[in-house]
């Protein structure tokens, strides 16, 4: 048997260890104070006179507060609310998760003379990247695959129409509360029952020689439905540019100042109405192929309701991975990916493909995760909706969970940016202290810059993290360099 003995120290060891003791405890203090002094220094700042600032820094583990400045102030989020609803989906959902898109017949084919007297439908099933070029690997020519798979069940001719059962979803494509000027643009594209090519469109316009106005000289996909006119002015240093249109619209226009040295670009837009436009190309797809289609394309939303009508499937065409989608969603944050899954888990949870229902799946979520949902507000998923509101404290209880219960870890964390090397962190975060070392959702708007997510200091301690910083004065890229500073500070002294 090996027996611990226990020495007793002598007094020069004691006074030692006294030493020691005394001086991790001022090392510990001279971090606290650069800690401060450099925060306190942020928000002395002039630009941050009438700013508000919410920030959080956790034990990853525990979630133990490590740092905090008015952690329970509620402030706009911008798209660091991404992290709530990928969050949200990714676990209720799973990382496996699909959406499909189905193509199929009404009515009756007779198969001996190739005759449907039918309608050919595009049942939308909610796939919120059918066409994108983010995953054009995935789908390649759909719409070319549907008319084949028509093709191959012998249908020659179409004695009613193409008709995209946009149903799948509510008929409310925008939040209540997105701006106007946002809704014409790429990134507040609505979210329809079928969605296609991120429901953007790539608007081609030209500076002719002595016109002031840009004239614009078509649009990538083609909207034959649909007409845009243009008050666009080029301008030497002023960058301010809208694209006027809203769902359902056939018309829109493109207004204010581009700074551009060429006689030609392009501008994104979003598309007025997907479900429509699907309907058209495969119709169009149809005839060029020979295939004869009687009717005019429609949508369900515009026709009478034929979701109920019994029908005989065709094909149809599978998303990538919820994960995968996830990925795309919180490295480039795409508002469309988010407020699908907000309308998927309205669907899926509540019956209804809805915004409304959607969000409170989400508060429930939330709430059964431990997160304070007391000052929680929620008007859409992606966070463009500047009523939006959560605190810093909220964002780090739930990054918290994601890290030590979620089943689904793995997915949600490899799907954030690393700092200076990805997605909307790309260029920024690039000094080496950052490298694979941290990686965070941000969020911006005018006057609004938010990061959350997870680093590592120099001492292996893993910690979260979220600072949001509404109303400030001054550029974006100077605050950024303020919160870059300061969360050096926590990698380098904790």
């Amino acid at each position: 048997m090996r027996i611990a003995v226990y020495s007793k120290p002598e007094p020069a060891e004691l006074m030692t260890r006294g030493k020691l003791t005394l001086l991790f405890a001022v090392l510990s203090m001279l971090t606290v104070n650069a800690q401060d002094e450099r925060f306190t220094a942020f928000l002395n700042d002039s630009v941050m006179k009438n700013a508000s600032v919410s920030f959080v820094v956790a034990e990853a583990g525990s979630g133990n507060i490590v740092w905090s400045f008015n952690p329970d102030l509620n402030l706009i989020p911008a798209s660091t609310l991404k992290l709530v609803t990928s969050a949200t989906a990714i676990e209720l959902l799973g990382p496996q998760y699909t959406f499909r898109t189905k193509i199929a017949y009404t009515g009756i084919l007779n198969k001996r003379s190739g005759v449907l007297d039918g309608d050919l439908v595009i049942k939308g099933g909610g796939d919120p990247c059918l066409g994108s070029d983010y995953f054009s690997y995935h789908y390649g020519d759909f719409i070319g695959s549907w008319a084949e798979a028509v093709k191959n069940a012998g249908i020659k001719k179409i004695r009613g129409r193409v008709i995209t059962d946009d149903s799948y979803f509510d008929y409310e494509p925008a939040a209540p509360r997105w701006m106007w000027e946002d809704m014409g643009v790429s990134y507040g594209a609505g979210v329809y029952g079928l969605s296609m090519f991120d429901n953007t469109c790539s608007i081609s316009i030209r500076f002719a020689p002595g016109r002031p106005e840009a004239e614009i000289t078509g649009t990538t996909p083609e909207l034959p439905q649909f007409s845009f006119t243009s008050r666009l002015k080029r301008d030497a240093d002023r960058d301010n540019w809208y694209v006027y249109s809203v769902p359902y619209s056939n018309s829109g226009w493109l207004s204010g100042t581009i700074v551009t040295d060429s006689s030609a670009c392009t501008l994104d837009g979003s598309i007025p109405d997907p479900p429509l436009l699907a309907a058209t190309m495969l119709s169009k797809r149809l005839i060029d192929g020979g295939i004869k289609v009687a009717g005019m394309p429609s949508t369900v939303r515009i026709e009478k309701d034929i979701s109920g009508k019994e029908s005989t499937l065709l094909t149809e065409t599978v998303s990538p991975l919820l994960s995968q989608i996830t990925d795309r969603l919180n490295k480039e944050s795409i508002n469309l990916y988010a407020e699908h899954y907000v309308k998927e888990l309205g669907k899926q949870f509540r019956g209804t493909g809805s915004t409304t229902e959607g969000l409170k799946v989400i508060r429930e979520f939330l709430a059964g995760t431990g997160t304070d949902t007391t000052a929680l507000f929620l008007e859409d998923g992606s966070g463009l909706s500047a009523r939006n509101g959560i605190s810093a404290a909220a964002l780090t209880q739930l990054l918290v969970y994601m890290k030590n219960k979620s089943s689904h870890f793995q997915e949600f964390y490899s799907s954030l940016p690393e700092g200076g090397s990805m997605g909307t962190l790309s260029k920024y975060f690039t000094d080496p202290l950052f490298e694979s070392n941290l990686k965070a959702k941000s969020g911006s708007m005018t006057r609004v810059r938010c990061y959350a997510g997870y680093f590592t200091t120099q001492a292996g301690n893993d910690l979260v993290f979220c600072i949001l910083v509404n109303n400030f004065r001054g550029s974006s890229p100077y605050i950024i360099n303020n919160i870059e500073a300061v969360l050096k500070d926590f990698i380098l002294y904790k």
